[in-house]
């Protein structure tokens, strides 16, 4: 019996965190957040360490080390996930995680393409610029009050066009994944559309 894998690919702020989460506490599936990898990374690198190296031999207590949510973490990680070998050492890593039983949901923006081309349930969250930026603006004020609004629009902006344009595994939903599109709908209403697609996959 093989694993049951649901990849979840979406741009940033677009509930897939959130949603992926939600939707493997319910199933008792595992559960890996992709980007907290490159993240990782990315904190790695501005302490100096070399992103290849670090890549190579990345460890799942690793994820667990650092406050990921900075600002200038995700700039770095979205830089180095540009690298295609940060992306070829870190495939592995996702694809062993994908084959842990009884399943595995995995999020991030190329699992449906690259990582897992064979998974069972493909899903491509996304949302209005808008909206996604005002989700990371409440998400972040909670720890930095001085933060504008428009610069949070400016950073995913350039992070899109960054995801979307870069030569290795660029962001966009593969041609058998159902989209939802979370600018309108809450937390609850985003996992319980997404949870009834599924159940009604597997």
């Amino acid at each position: 019996m093989n694993s049951i894998v649901i990849a979840i690919d979406g741009p940033a702020a677009s509930g897939k965190g959130t949603v992926s989460k939600a939707i493997s506490e319910k199933l008792q599936f595992h559960y890996l957040d992709t980007g907290k990898l490159y993240r990782v990374i990315g904190a790695k690198y501005l302490e100096g360490h070399e992103p290849i190296s670090v890549a190579k031999n990345l460890k799942t207590d690793d994820l667990d080390n650092y406050d990921l949510q900075k600002p200038d973490i995700a700039k770095a990680a979205s830089e180095i996930a540009a690298i295609p070998e940060v992306r070829a050492s870190l495939l592995k890593f996702q694809q062993n995680f994908s084959r842990k039983m009884p399943g595995a949901v995995l999020d991030g923006r190329d699992i449906g393409t690259i990582v897992c081309p064979d998974a069972k349930i493909k899903i491509f969250l996304t949302a209005s610029l808008k909206a996604r930026a005002y989700r990371r603006y409440l998400e972040l004020q909670k720890t930095d009050k001085e933060l504008k609004l428009e610069s949070i629009i400016d950073q995913i902006k350039e992070r899109d066009e960054r995801d979307k344009t870069r030569s290795s595994s660029p962001l966009i939903a593969a041609s058998d994944a159902k989209i939802f599109d979370t600018s309108n709908l809450s937390i609850k209403e985003a996992i319980d559309h997404v949870l009834y697609y599924i159940q009604s996959k597997i």
